[in-house]
């Protein structure tokens, strides 16, 4: 209920619930404080009124003396007093006859009070008796009853004017509030804007500056922040692209030797072991047969060394790269693979890229690839594999920054990698590659199958691609 009503939400809804529940509180104290003073105060006029009533009634009894008979006394006596407010006046004869009825207060033209506040603020009624004397003999009585109905109506009436003012005038100001504190928290959800763009890697974000002291200062450490993680990844990105592609400078110097050293010298060897089975011919068959033996064992060691020499080639640098175009050599791969897994289903997509993107980019859009197809293969126990590479522009490009990214695209229709399962080393190989040099790297797995994305930027075609190519090919 707490996380519901309070740590719930947000800043501007707490501010605004501690208004209102302060105004609420206040309410309740006015209230108290209102209906104490009205109470006494009806209490006051009330007690006034019943004096004031006596009074008059004193005061009328004295004209008897002035010659008017005392029955006619008596029965004009209530319309005499008919002009006190809040009491009603009634007259009995010394038999405690009613000559009279009590007359009605004098009643202003207003709706009456709720019970339950007439309850709270009314006092109890009282009833007072004044004799009527004429020489030493009382005629009657005069009786006075306190009547507060039109004093609580009167309170009623001024506390409900009251209350809507102050209802209203907490409107406008809990309506003046949320406005205000929108614009003044608004920097607080620019800010929580920003750091999640920090968090997806968006370093280029920048705050705007807000007026508030407070807040600008947070804003100018945000942006100073965000400056320096661009200036870090700007610098580890550098570094990255120095690393792979020296990384791949020696593989591809490593692969020249073994190339150009170790594969003439194994086939020299194999081209000796020929021919000394064919000068052991001229021996004895005895001899001969045990020379031709050794040669053929010699052989097949040899041509063991030329195969696993060509596996390292290959894993070390495609010996295709750099000859030939890169979507024939991303679909050689696929083709390859279809051939060897005939149950499979592959279909491949690579025609929109270019013939090169430089030996970095080459090679790791055909090691993603492979990669992505080996664990299809092994793993997923797909019956379709879908490869797409493409290129497309961001949004500097259609600003003339000449900006561009390849989207490389692998699903299959596989069981999907479990979560009991964690990436292996070619996952992770692929992902730190991807990243080193700018890319972005994610895969989505689940009940139909995995999806492996990859979106590397590269140089706008037309510019550089076709002088890599040809300094490459040639």
């Amino acid at each position: 209920m707490l996380d519901a009503l309070w740590f719930g939400r947000s800043v501007r809804a707490q501010l605004l619930i501690v208004f209102i529940a302060i105004n609420a509180i206040a309410a309740v104290v006015a209230g108290g404080v209102t209906i104490f003073k009205a109470s006494a105060a009806t209490r006051i006029e009330i007690a006034a009124s019943m004096r004031l009533a006596e009074l008059m009634a004193g005061e009328a009894v004295q004209l008897i003396h002035q010659g008017i008979p005392a029955e006619q006394l008596l029965k004009t006596l209530p319309v005499q007093l008919r002009s006190v407010r809040h009491v009603r006046i009634g007259v009995r004869d010394a038999a405690g006859v009613a000559i009279s009825d009590r007359s009605p207060p004098r009643v202003e033209d207003r709706p009456p009070a709720p019970r339950w506040f007439a309850a709270l603020i009314g006092p109890p009624i009282e009833t007072h008796d004044v004799p009527v004397a004429m020489n030493g003999r009382t005629i009657g009585t005069v009786e006075i009853v306190s009547e507060p109905r039109d004093e609580i109506a009167e309170v009623w009436e001024n506390t409900v004017a009251l209350a809507t003012i102050a209802g209203a005038t907490s409107l406008v100001t809990i309506a003046i509030l949320y406005v205000v504190l929108g614009r003044v928290l608004d920097p607080l959800t620019a800010l929580g804007q920003g750091l999640e763009g920090l968090e997806h890697r968006d370093y280029k974000m920048r705050l705007a500056r807000p007026k508030v002291q407070e807040f600008a200062a947070i804003t100018d450490r945000f942006n100073a922040l965000a400056g320096a993680l661009d200036a870090a990844r700007a610098e580890n990105l550098a570094l990255s692209r120095r690393l792979v592609t020296a990384q791949d400078d020696e593989r591809r110097r490593t692969a020249l030797e073994l190339h150009d050293e170790v594969g003439p010298s194994l086939f020299g060897l194999k081209a000796n072991a020929a021919s000394i089975t064919k000068a052991a011919g001229a021996l004895p068959a005895s001899v001969a047969k045990a020379i031709a033996d050794r040669t053929a064992d010699l052989t097949a060691i040899i041509e063991h060394l030329q195969s696993l020499n060509r596996s390292i080639l290959n894993r070390l640098r495609p010996m295709a790269l750099g000859h030939v175009p890169l979507p024939e050599l991303l679909s050689e791969l696929v083709r390859e693979r279809a051939g060897s897994h005939p149950d499979i289903a592959f279909v491949r997509d690579v025609e929109g890229l270019a013939p090169s993107y430089g030996d970095t980019i080459d090679l790791t859009l055909y090691r993603c690839v492979q990669e992505s197809l080996t664990n299809a293969i092994r793993h997923a126990e797909a019956k379709t594999v879908v490869v797409q590479a493409r290129e497309g522009a961001t949004a500097a490009a259609a600003q003339g920054d000449g900006a561009a990214r390849l989207e490389l695209t692998v699903r299959d229709d596989g069981r999907g990698i479990s979560a009991e399962n964690k990436p292996g080393f070619g996952l992770r190989g692929m992902q730190e590659r991807v990243q080193a040099i700018g890319g972005e790297f994610t895969i989505e797995t689940g009940r139909d199958g995995t999806c492996i994305r990859i979106v590397i930027p590269v140089a706008a075609r037309g510019s550089a691609d076709g002088a890599d190519y040809a300094s490459t090919a040639s």
